[in-house]
């Protein structure tokens, strides 16, 4: 049971029917490799839109509405990752870097903090996955899921709230509640990486996943750095 939906144990288990037959299986360096090409076309396409945010203003919305339409056709069709994973990754760039630029027009400098600060998270998650200094335990994971399930509920509801006019003040302003409900969502994006990894690692060791599926999982690990990215760039900009 993963907690990112890009990264569920049923895709994998199907994935491992299909490959019963293949020639080439996933592997960890592969998934790595994929993993770095997904963030090389992401920050391409967040350059595109960081250098004339102006002009992309106005896409901004249908460009995330394509992003989650790529994300969605991913995660239900494993086999075409390879196509549309890419994609995805563009868009996204797309989309961060028409957001980033306005928020660093407000907050000079707060883009690079937010950038080091996720990638400074990234690589601690994973040296604390990879020494075992946290424990991969099914109570763990269903921790993990349900602070998940329980964000996602939060944010879908405040969404539905602000449609009827009802203050969200709680998420957007810059209140000690809303500062901390920040830091939580930050931290359980951070821990959602060690789900990632662990099931990176169950199918490439345990499994015989297809090759196609490094794609599939490069891009699950991409929606997480993104939701994490989001995060903390929300968060910086409430304590400015």
């Amino acid at each position: 049971m993963a907690t990112n939906p890009m990264l569920n144990e049923r895709a994998f288990e199907r994935a491992r029917e299909n490959a019963r037959t293949a020639y080439e299986v996933m592997t960890v360096q592969g998934t790595i490799n994929k993993t770095f090409a997904l963030l090389f076309i992401c920050v391409l396409g967040g350059m595109i839109s960081w250098t004339n945010y102006q002009s992309w203003a106005g896409f901004v919305w249908p460009i995330a509405i394509g992003g989650f339409v790529m994300a969605l056709i991913t995660s239900f069709k494993p086999k075409v990752a390879a196509f549309t994973a890419p994609v995805y990754a563009f868009l996204e760039g797309l989309f961060l870097g028409a957001v980033s630029a306005v928020y660093n027009a407000q907050f000079q400098g707060i883009v690079f903090n937010a950038v080091a600060a996720t990638v400074l998270v990234f690589f601690v998650m994973l040296f604390v996955y990879r020494t075992g200094l946290i424990k991969m335990s099914r109570g763990l994971m269903v921790g993990i899921f349900s602070a998940t399930a329980a964000i996602s509920l939060l944010y879908l509801g405040s969404m539905v709230l602000s449609l009827f006019g009802v203050s969200t003040a709680y998420l957007t302003s810059s209140s000690p509640l809303s500062i901390g409900i920040s830091v939580v969502v930050c931290a359980v994006a951070a821990f959602n990486f060690l789900m990632d990894f662990y099931f990176i690692d169950e199918m490439t060791g345990h499994y015989a996943a297809p090759k196609y599926m490094e794609w599939y999982a490069g891009f699950g690990l991409l929606v997480t750095l993104v939701w994490l990215y989001l995060e903390i760039l929300r968060l910086l900009s409430k304590r400015r």
